[in-house]
């Protein structure tokens, strides 16, 4: 039997450093250049290599040890690589470079990698879009690092339970096994893996604080747009609409229905037009199945009409709009608003929809990015009309500019789609006796 000892080679101008990680163990087989031990210094960490192959007989450094060029890392029986040379060896053939041993090493030992293999098989990689930043951050050997790349693990996700935090490869082991053991995503994206919660935060530690409920609506508006916005890829599409001449006719209306109490707003003539576009796009008037293979085409209009709430949002519907003339709409707009600050609305007004519609005409701002209400596959946002100088070809002339925010799932509506769709609304809003035709 042949045993040297393993040293640590020259590792440049450092006199003392840490082993913060051990990569073999006693009785493992090894090959020149394979990776024994993990050092750190206060600028990096580095890998210390094997100088020759065969058994480790004994270890003799442990984590948290400082060692220095010529320390003693192990103790290597080399008599079985030295006989397994030796019986490889042919006389007419030149011995085999030692480049092509290093290439034939395999990457990892073959016992560590096939119970996590089903990470990629059965179930999303845990960690799909890795954050460079936060890999390239985390507390790892170069070893650790590989091994998490191969798996598509995101280090800035793992829990490190190394000497001073450090992450080891039992870490990313266990990573991958809980996330294993959550349930799987269903078709659609139901769930998403690898997300962390929210951290418990005590804010009286920086003052004084007061705790308010969030009401029964909020709770459940913000769970179903966390969903939406979780498993719908959102686009959406900005665009104008001159409604100069619809807001003059609308003004004209009001004038003429004023003693009957009928009020026309600039969101009932909305409706009407998006009703006539659903038509002329009748993707936008469907819904995406369960199973994400196929398209719900739907032969009826209605039309959800976000309502702000003292207790929230709602969003009650509005069935058949194309079977309804603009004063219809008017007055049951108004009807289904009271019924929702009244809190009188039932669960089947807010069922049913083929599109919604949030407008913030009355409130403020220019544009925004609504969040799609599925199953719906669009929603339109509304802002405050604003007098814009806009060119005619010969001058700048002054018009009633609305702004339209249409966002959209990108699984059924491509971005061409989206921006003919508000194009076309735009153009009916522009005269209203288009949506007469």
């Amino acid at each position: 039997m042949s045993t040297i000892e393993v040293k640590v080679p020259d590792i440049g101008d450092f006199s003392s450093v840490e082993v913060i990680e051990i990569l073999v163990a006693v009785g493992d087989s090894i090959n020149a250049d394979q990776s024994l031990i993990t050092l750190e210094s206060d600028k990096a960490a580095m890998e210390i290599p094997s100088s020759a192959a065969g058994v480790v007989k004994a270890i003799k450094v442990k984590v948290g040890d400082k060692v220095a060029k010529d320390s003693v890392i192990l103790l290597l029986d080399t008599t079985a690589a030295q006989t397994s040379a030796s019986a490889s060896e042919k006389p007419v053939t030149p011995p085999v470079p030692q480049k092509t041993v290093a290439e034939a090493k395999p990457a990892a030992p073959a016992a560590q990698i096939p119970a996590l293999q089903p990470v990629t098989q059965s179930r999303p990689s845990p960690t799909a879009n890795i954050d460079p930043v936060f890999f390239s951050q985390a507390h790892a050997s170069p070893s650790v690092r590989k091994f998490a790349r191969e798996l598509g693990v995101d280090l800035g996700k793992v829990t490190a339970t190394g000497n001073k935090g450090r992450i080891l490869q039992e870490d990313v082991q266990q990573f991958v096994k809980k996330m294993l053991s959550q349930p799987a995503a269903v078709a659609g994206g139901a769930s998403v893996l690898g997300v962390e919660p929210m951290p418990v935060i005590d804010f009286s530690q920086w003052g004084s604080v007061e705790i308010k409920p969030l009401t029964k609506i909020n709770k459940l508006t913000g769970k179903f747009l966390h969903r939406n916005w979780v498993n719908i890829p959102h686009i959406t599409q900005f665009d104008e609409a001159d409604i100069t001449d619809l807001e003059a006719f609308r003004v004209d209306a009001n004038n003429e229905y004023k003693d009957r109490g009928i009020k026309f707003t600039m969101l009932a003539f909305i409706v009407k037009a998006i009703v006539t576009a659903l038509k002329k796009y009748p993707r936008f008037n469907s819904s995406l199945d369960s199973g994400g293979e196929n398209l719900v085409m739907k032969n009826y209009y209605h039309v959800g009409i976000a309502v702000d709430t003292p207790d929230g949002l709602v969003v009650p519907v509005i069935r058949d709009v194309d079977k309804k003339g603009l004063v219809d709409l008017v007055i049951e707009m108004k009807e289904i608003s009271l019924k929702a600050r009244d809190k009188k609305l039932k669960p089947s007004d807010m069922q049913g929809g083929c599109i919604s519609i949030s407008s913030l005409g009355g409130i403020g701002g220019t544009k925004f990015t609504p969040i799609v209400n599925a199953p719906e596959v669009a929603i339109l946002g509304v802002s405050r009309a604003e007098i814009k100088p806009v060119w005619n070809g010969k001058e700048f002339t002054p018009r009633l500019m609305l702004p339209l925010s249409l966002s959209y799932d990108h699984r059924v509506i491509d971005g061409a789609d989206g921006a003919r769709f508000t194009t076309y609304l735009s153009h009916l809003l522009a005269d209203a006796r288009r949506l007469l035709m």
